[in-house]
C-alpha cells in the first residue's frame, strides 16, 4: 500500500510536483564469448533474454541507460567507461551465461556505483531430455555468481545478486525493491537540504554533523536565516496572498476555529516559502525559530506550517524544530511513493493495544484519511506563536517508520518498524495522528524502539516498506536497523 491513487492525483493537480533529476539505471547484459562459435545457436538466445530484461527495466520509473552485451574483458571495460560517465544510481549485471568475473569487475570499480547482479534463466527448468551443451548454458547464468561474490569481496565490493527464471514475477519483485533503493539514493545523493533558524534548545538528539551528509550521501547542506524568508515575505503582494488562500480552501476543511488574520499570515508565509524553496533549489526544508513577544521573527516562526505541508505535499518534506536528519527520512519516504509524515510518540493506550503518534506542525496531506483540517490555536504547545495548524488521522492500515539515526562514532544509519494504522479515538488539537498496532506491548515497542538509537521525530509512511529501506540502507552504505 502506497498513497492512494485518487488523494495523490487530486494533490498533483493542485500542487504541481517540484521537478526533480529522476533516477539512473545502469544495464549490461553478459556471456562468455568463447561459446559463441562453439554454439552458433546460444548467443541470439541470450540476446532474446537480454531485450526481455531491458523492456522489462523501461517500463520502471527510472531513466536507463543500457549499454548492451559484453563478451570478453575488453567489452567489459568499455561498458564500464560509458556507466561511469552516465553517473548511475545503480547498476544492473544481467549474467546470461557463465562468464568471468575479469569482465565485470571493471564495471562495479570504475563506475563507483552500487551493482546488483541478476542472473535469470529462460525458465523454471530444463528440459534433460532434449537440451545439449549449447541449450543448457542458457541455463548456466547461475554458474558465475559465487566467483562475482568472491572477486567483489576481495576487491572490497558490495555484493547483491537476484536469482531467478526470466519472467518469474517473484525474482522481478525483488529486483523491483532494488529500484526503489536507488530512488532512495538517488534522491538522498542529489539533494539540497535547507536548514533554517536555529535547534530547539536542548534537543541534543535533533543535532546533526553538517559535514556527515554530504561525506555520506554526497548531498548539500543550505544554511538560511529567518531573514532569508522574511525578505520574500516583504514581496508577497495581496493578491498572491488572497490566491494562496483560496487554494488552501480548496485542499483543507477550515475550522471556525481559525482567525482570518492568521490564515491570511500562513498564506503570505506560504507563497515566501515556495520562492526560498525555487530560488534556493531545495529538496528538503528544516526550520525552527524561537522569537520573542510577538516580533516579526517569532511570527514567521510560526507561520510556517500551512507552507511548510503545502510543500511537503509537493514533494519538498518539511520538518519542524530544525530536523535535518527526518526531513531525510521523509524525503526517503517520498522517493518510493510512501509519502511520509514527520512523527513522534503522543501516548501510549494500553487497554487498545496502540502507540498514538503525530506531531503538530507540517504533515504530509496525501497520508490523510480525510480532508485535512486547518485549526487555530491560540496558543502552540512548546513554541513561541499562534496561528492555524494541520489536523488529520492517517489512513488505516500498514505503515512504516524510518527515522535517521546517528550512532556515536558518527556514522548514520537507517531505523525502520512496522505497524498498522487502526482505527481509534483522536486529539482535536492541530495534530496529525495516529494509531499503530505493532503487534506487541505498546511499552516494549516504545523500549525497543528506543534503543537503536533513533531521535525521537521520523517519517510516518504507508505500506510496508522495511524490505526497501533494507536495501537503500546497503546502496548508501549505511546501518540498518529493525524493530
Amino acid at each position: 500500500m502506497t498513497v492512494t491513487a485518487e488523494r495523490a492525483a487530486a494533490l498533483r493537480e493542485l500542487l504541481p510536483p517540484v521537478p526533480r533529476r529522476r533516477t539512473r539505471i545502469g544495464l549490461v547484459a553478459g556471456g562468455l564469448g568463447a561459446y559463441w562459435p562453439q554454439f552458433p545457436g546460444l548467443l541470439p538466445q541470450l540476446k532474446e533474454s537480454s531485450a526481455y530484461v531491458a523492456e522489462r527495466f523501461q517500463r520502471m520509473d527510472a531513466e536507463v541507460t543500457d549499454v548492451g552485451f559484453i563478451s570478453d574483458a575488453q567489452e567489459g571495460a568499455v561498458a564500464a567507461e560509458q556507466l561511469r560517465r552516465a553517473d548511475c544510481d545503480l547498476i544492473v549485471l544481467f549474467l546470461t551465461t557463465y562468464l568471468t568475473s575479469s569482465m565485470v569487475l571493471p564495471i562495479a570499480q570504475r563506475s563507483h556505483t552500487p551493482v546488483l547482479v541478476i542472473d535469470l534463466q529462460p525458465s523454471e527448468r530444463m528440459d534433460h531430455a532434449s537440451f545439449d551443451t549449447g541449450a543448457w548454458l542458457a541455463y548456466c547464468g547461475q554458474c558465475p555468481v559465487p566467483e562475482v561474490g568472491n572477486v567483489f569481496r576481495r576487491a572490497g565490493i558490495p555484493f547483491r545478486s537476484v536469482s531467478g527464471w526470466l519472467r518469474q514475477e517473484s525474482a522481478w519483485r525483488r529486483i523491483e525493491e532494488w529500484i526503489r533503493a536507488a530512488h532512495v539514493r538517488a534522491a538522498l545523493r542529489h539533494a539540497r537540504h535547507g536548514l533554517m533558524g536555529h535547534l530547539y534548545p536542548g534537543m541534543l538528539d535533533v543535532s546533526t554533523d553538517l559535514t556527515l551528509l554530504p561525506a555520506t550521501f554526497g548531498s548539500h547542506v543550505e544554511v538560511l536565516e529567518f531573514d532569508d524568508l522574511r525578505h520574500r515575505v516583504e514581496k508577497v503582494s495581496e493578491a498572491e496572498t488572497r490566491e494562496r488562500t483560496a487554494l488552501a480552501r480548496r485542499i483543507f476543511a477550515v475550522d471556525d476555529s481559525v482567525v482570518d488574520e492568521d490564515f491570511a499570515w500562513g498564506a503570505t508565509v506560504s507563497v515566501a516559502l515556495d520562492r526560498l524553496v525555487e530560488d534556493f533549489g531545495l529538496d528538503t526544508l528544516a526550520y525552527y525559530h524561537r522569537g520573542l513577544d510577538g516580533e516579526l521573527h517569532e511570527r514567521l516562526g510560526a507561520g510556517m506550517i500551512l507552507g511548510a505541508s503545502l510543500l511537503t505535499a509537493r514533494g519538498v518534506p518539511a520538518a519542524g524544530e530544525y530536523e535535518l536528519r527526518t526531513s531525510l527520512a521523509q524525503l526517503a519516504t517520498q522517493s518510493i511513493g510512501a509519502g511520509g509524515s514527520f512523527t513522534e510518540i503522543q501516548a501510549l493506550d494500553f487497554e487498545a493495544g496502540v502507540v498514538e503518534m503525530g506531531h503538530d506542525g507540517p504533515a504530509h496531506l496525501a497520508v490523510s484519511s480525510r480532508d485535512p483540517l486547518l485549526r487555530g490555536l491560540g496558543v502552540y504547545h512548546g513554541k513561541r506563536g499562534w496561528g492555524v495548524s494541520v489536523e488529520f488521522d492517517v489512513q488505516h492500515g500498514p505503515v512504516t517508520l524510518l527515522g535517521l539515526g546517528q550512532d556515536g562514532d558518527g556514522t548514520l544509519s537507517f531505523i525502520t518498524s512496522e505497524g498498522t494504522v487502526v482505527p481509534g479515538p483522536h486529539l482535536a488539537i492541530g495534530n496529525t495522528t495516529s494509531r499503530v498496532d505493532f503487534g506487541r506491548d505498546p511499552g516494549e515497542w516504545v523500549d525497543a524502539w528506543s534503543a537503536t538509537g533513533v531521535g525521537h521525530h521520523w517519517s510516518l509512511a504507508l505500506g510496508h516498506h522495511t524490505a526497501d529501506f533494507r536495501a537503500a540502507a546497503s546502496l548508501l552504505g549505511i546501518q540498518h536497523r529493525d524493530v
